[in-house]
């Protein structure tokens, strides 16, 4: 038995999989505690028993460290680096948010200054000792520490990544009940203004996520439980609680594993996705694999472990709508989120909201909201909106459609910066929707990309949930050797693949898994000299190596540069599947399934059919405008689309031209 969870802002959803069947549960979150949520879920699925036996394997994506950050509700963290770079975090790269803002507000630092801690054990370039770490200099440590009392400790000297030993030193001088983390070990690699955020991020975070997974872990016991890192990969709850920045984009990371899963379901590898949640939208691009960047960032952190290349806006089902100064209807980023949430949802939410717009507008149908487990109140949402009609001297259903229109530009404009501004024409991809309410602005959004063709899959509003369970167990590793071309060593780059292949290969087989099972993937960052961005190439073959970056570089940028060529950075991905799980197929269809109802929709000119999408069979075809509800969520088929369901139960949306 498998269970997938994911923890939103919203709803917490689960999909249950016991070898043949999939079932799909949602409970609202909760979250000053998300195990409360997740514990809650397990009693309804009535899998008590299952659990406390450990017969069933969890795999999780959680929320704890990204709600952290954006809230800025780290712990007290001391920060230790070399001598006279005690501001490295404070100063950071000097962008500005506002190029030409020439008054902008102080930003403070991520961390006090107090809890900046100088030392020596200074490495130059080279890996040679420019100042020794004595042992004065460790007593002065373990005393300030003693003084400063942190919860935390991040440790992040230069050039750690060619020689540890004096990062190591100081972490076995720190006193054991202190949560410890060193940039050799969290991310091995150059730059260290990025790599002492990562390790501080780590440490600042670090006991939370700890203190989290080990109630969970205790409440699930003896449960094997698992967690879905930024990369899209799993790890044990025991490794990831060492690795909290590695958990930043969990849930998200979990909806792409699902999606790129699918492809082999629609024999289609190119998709432009969104997924729109109660709380935000995340928005990305498949290209055969999932993206990956080490330039991610959460809120205005600097993330440069691996982790899945997506935007992120704060557009959902429960983004607020209101009245700016200048009397202008605006949508977002503030959200209603799950308690009270939207006012439809008779929590006593007193604001308007995105899935209020909905409901208004008769997209949503009270009758068969979230499979009938939750009723809509309709008189509430109206009442709500009314107000913003009022002063815009509107209609209710005018504001309402203002409302979904605004929403739907904001993810009009995140498709377009995935998409359009990196060089890609979003014509070539099918448009992908998941969350709970991706399926009721599909139609507008591939319209508004003028994308002709698109897809809703099967189990569409937890189908982060349903990518927990078919992601790999997976490791990223990766180390920093600055070696020019003229001068590159592929002996030496095949040694360091071997060492990262078995470091990957023995934090895998901690969590049980077999070597046969596993595969290698080598890559390198590549780039001209002098450059400061990289383009990642595999290895293998290595004599093409830097012919395929030249052609990479010239396909993103149009031209060559007739320089030397460095290699940056070594990465080895380590990853193993150790189940196979894939959507039940459908049964053909014989007859035409009839709607169930119909709906009065705004702006169309006859009554819509209403259809229950577990009623569907393989083949059948829907025309717009069509509504078709499930459990988890409702797609809107506009008015020149038609859905052709697939053997797999997925909506494939063509626009008839």
């Amino acid at each position: 038995m498998f269970l997938g969870v994911d923890t939103g802002g919203t709803f917490t959803d689960f999909v249950l999989y016991d070898g043949n069947n999939i079932q799909v549960h949602k409970v609202l979150s909760t979250p000053e505690a998300p195990e409360k949520a997740i514990l809650q879920g397990i009693q309804e699925l009535q899998l008590d028993n299952l659990v406390q036996s450990g017969d069933i394997l969890i795999v999780h994506g959680s929320t704890v460290a990204t709600n952290a950050a954006l809230e800025g509700k780290g712990v007290k963290t001391a920060y230790i680096t070399n001598r006279g770079f005690g501001d490295t975090l404070s100063i950071g790269r000097q962008t500005r948010k506002a190029l030409y803002n020439l008054t902008p507000k102080p930003t403070p630092p991520p961390i006090k200054k107090e809890l900046c801690l100088e030392t020596g054990g200074r490495l130059d370039a080279d890996g040679t000792v420019y100042e020794g770490l004595s042992d004065s200099d460790i007593t002065a440590l373990v005393d300030k520490i003693t003084e400063l009392q942190p919860e935390a400790v991040a440790i992040n000297l230069l050039f750690s990544f060619l020689d540890d030993r004096f990062e190591k030193a100081i972490e076995e001088a720190l006193p054991k009940h202190l949560y410890i983390s060193r940039s050799s070990y969290v991310l091995p690699e150059y730059r260290e203004y990025e790599r002492g955020m990562a390790t501080w991020l780590n440490s600042w975070l670090g006991p939370l996520v700890s203190n989290y997974l080990k109630r969970l872990n205790q409440a699930v016991s003896p449960s094997p439980l698992s967690i879905m890192q930024s990369s899209g990969g799993t790890i044990d709850t025991q490794q990831a609680a060492n690795r909290a920045v590695n958990l930043l984009l969990s849930g998200p990371a979990g909806g792409l594993a699902a999606i790129r899963s699918l492809t082999t379901d629609i024999n289609e590898e190119r998709l432009l996705t969104f997924d729109m949640g109660g709380t935000s939208t995340d928005v990305a691009l498949i290209d055969g694999e999932i993206r990956l960047t080490n330039d991610g960032k959460i809120g205005d952190y600097p993330v440069a472990v691996p982790m899945v290349d997506m935007h992120t806006i704060g557009a959902g089902g429960g983004s607020i709508a209101y009245i700016d100064q200048g009397g202008l209807l605006q949508v977002g980023p503030e959200s209603a989120g799950a308690f009270p949430g939207p006012a439809c949802y008779g929590r006593g939410g007193k604001q308007p909201t995105v899935t209020d717009a909905n409901t208004v507008l008769g997209r949503l149908r009270p009758e068969a909201f979230l499979g009938k487990q939750m009723t809509l109140d309709l008189t509430a949402a109206q009442n709500v909106i009314q107000p913003l009609a009022d002063a815009l001297s509107l209609t209710l259903e005018e504001t309402a459609q203002g409302i979904l229109s605004i929403a739907n530009e904001h993810m009009t404009r995140a498709l377009r910066t995935i998409s359009v501004k990196r060089g890609e024409d979003p014509r070539n991809f099918r448009l992908a929707c998941f969350g709970g309410a991706g399926g009721l602005h599909v139609c507008d959004l591939a319209e508004a990309m003028n994308i002709n063709s698109a897809l809703v899959p099967r189990l569409g509003g937890v189908l982060s949930a349903y990518g927990m369970l078919v992601a790999p167990h997976e490791r990223q590793l990766s180390k920093t050797i600055n070696q020019i071309s003229s001068h590159l060593d592929f002996h030496e780059i095949k040694q360091l693949t071997d060492q990262l292949s078995e470091e990957g290969a023995n934090q895998l087989a901690k969590e049980g898994v077999k070597p046969d099972n596993l595969q290698y993937q080598c890559s390198a960052d590549l780039r001209y000299q002098g450059q400061s961005f990289t383009i990642n190439q595999p290895i293998e073959p290595t004599n093409s190596l830097i012919d395929r970056f030249n052609d990479a570089h010239k396909a993103r940028f149009g031209h060559q540069m007739a320089l030397d060529v460095e290699l940056v950075t070594v990465r080895v991905r380590v990853f193993a599947y150790t189940h196979h799980i894939s959507m039940p197929e459908l049964d053909d269809y014989q007859q035409r399934t009839e709607p169930n109802n119909h709906a009065d929709l705004f702006q169309v000119s006859s009554l819509t059919p209403c259809y229950q999408r577990e009623s569907l069979k393989a083949g059948e075809v829907i025309e717009g405008p069509a509504l078709i509800s499930e459990q988890v969520s409702t797609t809107l088929i506009k008015q020149g689309w038609q859905a052709i369901v697939s053997k797999h139960g997925h909506l494939l949306l063509d626009r008839r031209q």
